[in-house]
């Protein structure tokens, strides 16, 4: 009475939520199709909450015994065929294959599949709700879907008709849905497979990791430890191709143990949806109120933020120009979107790397994917074989596709081989990454390759020795150009900014930072500036998470200003032998650098004062790369002066004011047709 009860609950469940409809539907593709089929396939959306409501041992059926669930719609499903006549080659009740789609499961820890916690229940055959990243995934390979058997003895009743039906079940391997060693239920015979009528689907194997599993990649840990462990979605037919690398997602899905050459902890996938990151609702009173006492300008409140960033690592005051480009870095990590114009590749010259290293690295813990790249891995994506025993091409993904809509931190840029860095230059120039997969290799007819989007921004430095700078000096003559020598010239101009951040450097004096370094030597965990107790390392990181999603628009006369400046700089770098030396990426950079001005700013509008902050930073990279040029800009010009109190940073308002000026008279001289209006016109 009880699985009567349940079958008449199914019938009015799929009645008032369309879903009779929509297998009516589904019944009549079948009907019309000229093709002979063993095995009909039908997927069923569940609202488990409504399940619930209308009757609740369905619904505790179809949360907790999900393989007994689809046998009560299997059945009911095989009723309304036979009564209304859906479909006139159906004859058995095990010809139809049940899927049950849920929308959702209980928002209660009992539901939830956490790998960071023990123990794990991966035996009661139910549904878990699960999150993770994607770290690898396979190309898509078949598996037997359902398959028809026959008994081998011709004088069986048997050996004929659709009775024995085998469908592929969660948890359940190839040879559980066809092998050669099955028996007939009435004479003991072995069964046969008519091969005809097999049924294959597509299949696709992902790897996911948790989300809290970055701490490991981030080069920064506290006291506490952690562990994490990868578990395995097996995706099939409709979810084939639903996952891209890199991506969180929450699963549905029933975890199995898979014995293969390593016992791993594997899920088949339910249903998929894609994790849109939290937005954040706003920024901590201190720098409110900060940005209240600077609204009457729009550069102040950006250089008080770059003066005492990380002011734990650096006094403040001291790389400031290499802290402002970091935040602005920072602020192009959009959740919301992460286009790969936004993208702000930082590359740094330095002869302290130790410094520079750990302001890097502390940098990219303020984003939830900073990432910093283990030498011992691979920055970009790997090919192997899956170690779930089907042989198919699995495609590791790396530090930088992990850092997908962040930062990958790949250290010092000495340290790779040359292929390696060749291919960075290439991504850096192209943005996207191709897999080239040999199809004999991994048993397949044909080659295949896959190109992923390489969507975060890359920072690195290089150390300049002592003995590269003695033959700079000798070496050059170009005003202001560095000499990179020991790096790819190609490379060198692959990254958006190259700064200079060396003891020597007007931006960087050499004594407050060896004080600096004495002092937190005596006290590690001592505040040593006020800056320091003002606004903390949470102050920052919600302000980078406010201010990376804002959407800002510019105004027309901030892009006219940046199309002229980039017609001009292009005009005055361009030779008859090399042609111009700016890059096709020049005009994107620089409307990234703006916008990431406006954001760092708290404002929507990109103004005429963030494209000459964005100018003067590229600028200063062009000198080091080839040189000044007519329109000269000092190593300095962002930071002219020492930020100690309100006069200071009055000071330097008049000289980016007076900046602006002559970089409208150099658009003006150099830029043809380019027409700046003042505020008032």
């Amino acid at each position: 009475m009880s699985n009567l009860k349940m079958k008449e609950a199914a019938l009015i469940y799929l009645d008032r939520s369309g879903g009779l409809q929509k297998f009516i539907d589904d019944c009549k593709s079948y009907h019309d199709s000229k093709q002979s089929y063993a095995v009909f396939r039908f997927n069923i959306l569940i609202n488990p909450s409504d399940v619930v409501e209308l009757d609740a041992e369905l619904g505790n059926y179809i949360l907790h015994q999900p393989l007994k669930a689809a046998q009560v719609f299997q059945s009911v499903c095989f009723i309304a065929i036979k009564t209304l006549s859906l479909i006139g080659q159906l004859q058995t009740e095990t010809q139809i294959n049940i899927v049950l789609k849920l929308t959702h499961l209980p928002p209660l820890p009992s539901y939830v599949l956490d790998l960071c916690k023990f123990p794990l229940d991966y035996t009661s055959q139910r549904f878990y709700m699960m999150q993770g990243i994607v770290i690898a995934l396979t190309t898509v390979t078949k598996y037997t879907q359902g398959a028809r058997f026959l008994c081998s003895n011709e004088a069986c009743p048997l050996s004929e008709g659709f009775q024995y039906i085998r469908v592929h079940v969660p948890g359940a391997t190839e040879s559980a849905t066809v092998r050669n060693d099955f028996l007939c239920n009435l004479c003991a015979s072995s069964l046969q497979e008519d091969r005809k009528f097999r049924v294959l689907g597509d299949k696709q194997i992902v790897e996911v990791v948790t989300s809290k599993a970055l701490r490991a990649f981030q080069g920064y840990s506290n006291s506490q430890t952690f562990r994490f462990q990868s578990f395995t979605i097996f995706l099939r037919d409709e979810l084939v191709n639903k996952m891209n690398v890199g991506n969180e997602y929450k699963i549905i899905g029933i975890p199995t143990c898979v014995k293969t050459s390593q016992t791993a902890i594997c899920i088949e996938a339910n249903s998929i949806t894609f994790c849109s990151p939290k937005v954040s609702s706003g920024i901590s009173d201190n720098f409110r109120c900060l940005l209240s006492l600077t609204s009457s300008s729009c550069w102040k409140f950006t250089a008080i933020l770059a003066n005492i960033f990380a002011s734990h690592i650096v006094p403040p005051g001291t790389y400031n120009l290499l802290k402002l480009c970091l935040l602005m870095s920072l602020v192009q990590t959009s959740d919301r979107k992460k286009e790969l114009e936004d993208c702000l590749d930082i590359l740094i010259i330095t002869c302290d790397t130790l410094l520079v290293d750990r302001l890097l690295n502390f940098s990219i813990n303020l984003v939830p994917r900073g990432i910093r790249h283990p030498v011992s891995s691979e920055i970009f994506p790997t090919l192997s074989r899956n170690k779930c025993g089907t042989g198919a091409a699995s495609i590791q993904a790396g530090s930088a596709l992990l850092a997908k809509g962040g930062i990958c931190f790949i250290g010092d840029l000495s340290s790779h081989k040359k292929d390696k860095l060749e291919q960075l230059q290439t991504v850096l120039e192209s943005r996207s990454i191709t897999v080239y997969i040999p199809g004999k290799k991994f048993g397949e007819d044909m080659d295949q390759q896959m190109t992923f989007p390489v969507q975060c921004s890359f920072w690195s430095f290089f150390d300049m020795d002592p003995s590269s700078r003695r033959n700079a000096q000798k070496i050059n003559t170009l005003i202001g150009q560095m000499e990179c020598s020991s790096i790819p010239a190609n490379l060198v101009e692959a990254f958006g900014l190259l700064i200079n951040c060396n003891e020597s450097s007007p931006c960087n004096p050499f004594l407050p930072t060896v004080q600096h370094t004495l002092k937190k030597a005596i006290d590690p965990k001592g505040l040593l500036y006020v800056a320091s107790k003002q606004s903390t390392t949470e102050d920052f990181e919600k302000l980078l998470a406010f201010a990376k999603n804002l959407n800002v628009e510019f105004s027309l006369e901030a892009e006219k200003i940046i199309h002229g400046y980039y017609l001009a700089s292009r005009r005055i770098r361009t030779d008859s032998i090399c042609g111009s030396k700016l890059s096709s990426s020049a005009l994107k950079y620089l409307v990234s650098l703006s916008e990431a001005h406006a954001r760092l700013s708290l404002r929507n509008n990109v103004l005429k004062e963030d494209v000459l902050i964005a100018a003067l930073l590229f600028e200063t990279s062009l000198t080091l790369k080839y040189g000044a040029t007519v329109f000269c800009v000092a190593p300095n010009a962002l930071f002219p002066f020492e930020l100690c109190n309100e006069e200071y940073l009055e000071q330097r308002d008049v000289y980016l004011t007076q900046c602006q000026q002559q970089l409208h008279q150099f658009i003006g001289t150099f830029g043809p047709g380019t027409i700046i209006l003042s505020s008032d016109e």
